[in-house]
């Protein structure tokens, strides 16, 4: 397997498409042979600026990240795109099909677009994107644009995973109230006000700035507003200005490095939990087992955190 996987791996490295494509498959379908050439990768990670892209459904953000890439690629930037999106509830796979919004990419070999099912998981992003994020930076894109599913208030994952957080709004659809929510207000670098041609837009920048000016800043840096209209690319340089500015301000200082530790603390959590659930299921807790603890539960006749405590003995963790 060794072998294989660092032919894998190479091969991921030079930018094969088939091979990178095979590879989120496999990460997705938690194949084993995915977490040994993740390993084999991790030392050419560290590269890419990754822009995370969220928001409610139906402000843009598909069309914002292709004017974005555009631009990137413009400079002659390989980039990734991860476009997150809720999974059918009959085949488990990605149910919109916005990515056509894209498909302008299409012949472009220094862009690779991948779409991603949530496959039930919450917080706006699929359980593996971020290491879906770490295959294309081994594989060389120097940009990696993640776009959340459509969320609401407290969707906010995408701040674990980013260097830089766009949210996106748009006036007249509920924005306004949405925008005073604490959730989304505390994970936006950049706010982005997309449609920006429609009625309400100045009531709805006055507003938003305003709520941004009685938050406190953040390492001295104050989320800015821009106007876009993705549609027909217009504001979409000024954003991609706000985004270079904000990375120049992170760029070498401390608070970023910390950043950079707390969010690998964070996926270090994940990966345990994951680690250690696969344990629990694989000793001797199927679904049988646990369907019979939880009926027990359900009875009275055991207490939750009994159940649990003898869970974890039986696989030897406690």
């Amino acid at each position: 397997m060794t072998a294989t996987a660092n032919n894998w791996a190479d091969k991921i490295r030079a930018g094969d498409v088939r091979a990178i494509s095979r590879a989120i498959t496999a990460i997705e379908n938690h194949e084993p042979e995915a977490e040994e050439v993740l390993r084999l990768l991790f030392p050419d990670t560290g590269q890419a600026y990754l822009i995370g892209v969220t928001g409610s459904p139906g402000t843009g953000k598909s069309t914002l990240v292709d004017r974005l890439a555009s631009r990137y690629r413009k400079q002659q930037l390989p980039v990734g795109i991860v476009a997150v999106d809720p999974s059918s509830p009959f085949s488990g796979g990605a149910i919109l099909g916005d990515r056509i919004r894209m498909q302008g990419h299409a012949t472009d070999s220094g862009i690779f677009i991948r779409s991603m099912a949530t496959r039930g998981f919450l917080g706006g992003l699929a359980r593996t994107t971020a290491d879906v994020a770490l295959l294309l930076d081994a594989a060389g894109k120097r940009v990696i644009l993640v776009e959340t599913v459509g969320v609401g208030q407290d969707e906010v994952d995408i701040v674990k995973l980013a260097d830089c957080t766009l949210v996106v709004l748009m006036p007249g659809s509920g924005d306004e109230v949405q925008a005073i929510k604490a959730g989304i207000m505390e994970i936006g670098d950049i706010f982005v006000l997309n449609k920006a041609d429609r009625e309400g837009t100045d009531r709805f920048e006055q507003q938003l700035t305003a709520m941004l000016a009685l938050a406190p800043e953040r390492d001295g840096w104050r989320p800015p507003v821009v106007r876009t209209v993705a549609t027909e690319d217009k504001g979409t340089q000024q954003l991609a200005a706000a985004i270079e500015k904000f990375r120049g301000h992170f760029a070498a200082a401390a608070p970023r490095n910390a950043k950079n530790v707390e969010r690998w603390k964070q996926r270090l959590l994940e990966l345990l939990q994951a680690r250690l659930m696969e344990r629990v299921a694989g000793e001797g807790l199927g679904e049988a087992a646990l369907v019979a603890v939880a009926n027990e539960v359900a009875e009275r006749k055991k207490d939750p955190y009994s159940a649990v405590s003898e869970i974890l003995a039986r696989v030897g963790l406690k």
